[in-house]
């Protein structure tokens, strides 16, 4: 059953401190939700826990990072 109650505990990178362009991570079910801080309004997209811990894992492994 899907968790209706939406996300919790939102919260911004300690290194997004003086950068314009963050986005804030929530707790949803066992799972997480992502939103643009500028535009909290525009909804948020979720993630399972085993998505969210396999992005974090590839974030880690510099995977996204450009040549």
């Amino acid at each position: 059953m899907r968790d209706h109650t939406g996300p919790i505990g939102w919260r911004k990178s300690s290194r997004s401190a003086q950068v314009d362009n963050c986005v804030e991570v929530g707790r949803v079910g066992d799972g997480a939700a992502v939103r643009d801080t500028k535009d909290r309004a525009a909804g948020f997209f979720t993630a399972t826990g085993d998505q969210w811990s396999l992005f974090i894992r590839a974030v880690k492994a510099n995977r996204f990072d450009r040549p």
